[in-house]
């Protein structure tokens, strides 16, 4: 006992390594990194979004980024699985805490959360965001767009989120309408998988539907992922929506017919090859949930975002 600490978020003494907090107990950040607003010498940077006033149906995903947290401490000490290492040991990572919302003003909300991403991007970190209903990807699409141009999508979810957009609207559901529209994603590079639900518009992005991804294997969806996107940089949104509801209870819009977490977490390992350059999980709303099933698969979903910069930050080493 005399080598190990706990409250690691604000006690750690360096930003890279394992933390040492028994996993009931301790302060609570995404995988026991630092709390800081530093952002010297940080590889990737974790942010909490809690906004849910774009729902179309049940809202609680304000609450997402605290239930994520708390998931997430399941995965401190160990070397994390499938990545066989301590994700930490060269990369740096700090939880940067959640943005500062107005809840009376919504129309600012989009600006708060662009600029704060924006501030973080320009250190040259890697952004994590966890949402926050799904509207949130839209700023954070725009932040990463002002710095590497029109993006790649890749976006795992039960829904399109295509629906007509005036420019203004502060809705989850038609954030890839503005993005398409306004030049921030590539809707020839982007993919959705996962989609059960029509939409008016596709904008000609490639669609595997969720009866597709009931029949194709994990490695054939990774390889359609992987051949559709090929080397464009990209942008990697999920919604936890996007598996079926016994996986993931928890969340807003939930649509039968999803894929299995344990899928889905299959494809996430094989997309190292693409060039990533920020991503996001979004929707977990925990007032719906159960013994934290959503919670504990939207922080698996974050972890192997994080397993796959480490991964790539190796090869570069």
């Amino acid at each position: 006992m005399a080598s190990k600490t706990i409250d690691n978020a604000f006690t750690a003494k360096a930003l890279k390594g394992a933390a040492t907090d028994p996993t009931y107990a301790g302060v609570l950040s995404f995988m026991r990194r630092m709390y800081s607003k530093d952002l010297t010498d940080v590889d990737a940077v974790v942010l909490g979004i809690p906004f849910d006033a774009a729902v179309s149906n049940r809202p609680g995903a304000r609450f997402g980024p605290q239930a994520i947290r708390r998931a997430s401490a399941i995965f401190d000490n160990d070397p994390q699985y499938p990545f066989s290492r301590d994700l930490f040991e060269q990369m740096a990572v700090t939880d940067y805490g959640d943005v500062l919302l107005d809840f009376g003003n919504h129309q600012k909300t989009p600006s708060l959360i662009e600029e704060k991403a924006a501030e973080i991007i320009a250190s040259g970190a890697y952004l994590l965001g966890l949402g926050g209903d799904h509207f949130v990807t839209w700023p954070l699409l725009k932040a990463h767009a002002a710095k590497h141009g029109p993006l790649a999508m890749v976006h795992f979810d039960a829904h399109q989120d295509t629906w007509d957009d005036d420019g203004q609207r502060i809705d989850h559901g038609s954030f890839v309408c503005r993005a398409v529209r306004e030049g921030v994603i590539d809707p020839t590079k982007s993919i959705q998988i996962g989609i059960r639900t029509h939409a008016p518009e596709d904008f000609g992005i490639k669609i595997l539907h969720g009866w597709e991804v009931e029949d194709m294997s994990s490695q054939a969806i990774a390889d359609a992922i992987l051949s559709h996107v090929g080397s464009a940089p990209t942008y990697l949104t999920f919604d936890i929506d996007c598996l079926d509801p016994a996986f993931a209870p928890g969340t807003g819009t939930p649509v039968a017919g999803g894929p299995s977490s344990a899928k889905i977490l299959s494809v996430l390992r094989k997309l190292g090859p693409l060039d990533i350059r920020g991503s996001d999980i979004v929707e977990v709303a925990p007032a719906y949930d159960h013994a934290d099933i959503t919670a504990i698969a939207g922080a698996t979903v974050a972890m192997y975002m994080l397993g796959l910069r480490a991964e790539k930050l190796a090869t570069r080493a």
